[in-house]
C-alpha cells in the first residue's frame, strides 16, 4: 500500500506500447508527452477508435518525418510516448484518470499529445488546462447535445460538457456541417463560435484564419482538439462518424498551422476507426500529429 501511496497517476494509470515515431526520449528529457487514450465506450454509430493509438503509432513507424512547411524534422524533438491510458468501461471514471494524468503532465511543464480514441476524451483533457484557455477543435460536428441515448457525457454531448464545466475563455468549433436544432440554438445561447466548411470556402483560408485571430485575441492558452472527421471521408474513410463534403487536406493544413502557435499547450487528434480501411486514416492522422509537433516546435525558435 505504501509503494501505491507513492506512485504517480501516470504510473498508476498508464502502460506502455509501441513508441510514437519510434524516437525516444525518457521523460525528464522531452518536451512533449504522447499518450495514447484507447476508449469509445459511448460511440454510436461505427466503434473502434479503441484501435487507433496503436494504429495512429504504426503508421508514424512508417512515414517520413520532415516538415516541409515548418522545416523541422521530428526526429529532432524531445517526444516520449508515455504509452496508453488504462480505461475501463465506465466513462466518468476514465475521464478521472485522463485527468490525473493530464495534469501531472502540465505541472511537470509538458506539452501532453493525446491520441484517441473517441472524442469524449477532450473532456477530460480540458478540466486539467482548466478555465483559462481557449477550446479550438476542428470537427464535422459540434457535439453540444445536452443528452444523446440516455448518456450526458459522450462523443455527441462533451462539447457542452466543457463549457458547463470548464467554462473556459472562449470555444471555437472549424469545419462544422452536421448539426441538429438543439446544438445550433445552444450555440447561439451559450456565445459558441462555429465556422462552416461553406463558410471557410466561401471567404478563403486567408479570411479563415484572419476571423480565428479576431476571436483569439487576447487568448493566452489554447487547448486544440482535432476530430479527424472534419476532413472529407474522400481523405479519412475509416472515423467513427463520416460526415460528406468536408474539408479538403490543403485548406486543413492552412487552417491548423496557422493555430500552432506557442499558446497551445496541449492538443489531441481523435475519433480513427483503423479498422474500416486499410490504413489511410492512421497514416492520415501519424501526418497530423506530426505536423502539429512539428509547427509548435517551430513557434518556440522563432516566435519571441
Amino acid at each position: 500500500m505504501q509503494y501505491m501511496a507513492n506512485m504517480s497517476y501516470r504510473e498508476l494509470y498508464v502502460s506502455p506500447t509501441v513508441i510514437f515515431s519510434g524516437f525516444q526520449k525518457t521523460f525528464d528529457e522531452a518536451d512533449y508527452i504522447v499518450l495514447g487514450v484507447p476508449f469509445d465506450v459511448t460511440s454510436t454509430y461505427r466503434t473502434g477508435a479503441r484501435f487507433a493509438p496503436t494504429a495512429i503509432r504504426e503508421a508514424s513507424l512508417n512515414i517520413e518525418t520532415y516538415s516541409f512547411s515548418s522545416g523541422i524534422d521530428v526526429e529532432d524533438l524531445q517526444l516520449h510516448d508515455l504509452g496508453d491510458l488504462h480505461v475501463t468501461s465506465d466513462a466518468d471514471e476514465t475521464l478521472k484518470r485522463l485527468e490525473q494524468v493530464m495534469q501531472e503532465l502540465l505541472d511537470a511543464g509538458k506539452t501532453p499529445v493525446l491520441i484517441g480514441g473517441e472524442h469524449t476524451a477532450t473532456l477530460g483533457s480540458v478540466r486539467a488546462v482548466g478555465k483559462n484557455c481557449a477550446v479550438i477543435s476542428f470537427d464535422a460536428h459540434l457535439d453540444l447535445r445536452n443528452e444523446y441515448m440516455n448518456l450526458k457525457t459522450s462523443h455527441t454531448t462533451f462539447m457542452r460538457r466543457i463549457n458547463e464545466q470548464v467554462h473556459p475563455q472562449k470555444i471555437v468549433e472549424i469545419g462544422t456541417r452536421a448539426v441538429c436544432k438543439e446544438e445550433l440554438n445552444y450555440a447561439k445561447k451559450a456565445g459558441v463560435n462555429y465556422i462552416t466548411v461553406q463558410q471557410i470556402r466561401n471567404d478563403g483560408v486567408e479570411k479563415t484564419i484572419e476571423k480565428i485571430e479576431k476571436l483569439l485575441a487576447g487568448i493566452k492558452q489554447i487547448y486544440l482538439s482535432i476530430d479527424m472527421d472534419v476532413l472529407d471521408p474522400s481523405f479519412v474513410p475509416a472515423v467513427q462518424n463520416p460526415e460528406p463534403d468536408g474539408l479538403c487536406t490543403c485548406m486543413f493544413y492552412e487552417l491548423l498551422d496557422a493555430l500552432c502557435d506557442r499558446r497551445v499547450v496541449a492538443f489531441d487528434v481523435v475519433e480513427v476507426a483503423p479498422h474500416y480501411d486499410n490504413g489511410v486514416t492512421a497514416i492520415q492522422a501519424a501526418k497530423v500529429v506530426f505536423e502539429v509537433l512539428c509547427h509548435l516546435e517551430k513557434t518556440k525558435k522563432t516566435r519571441p
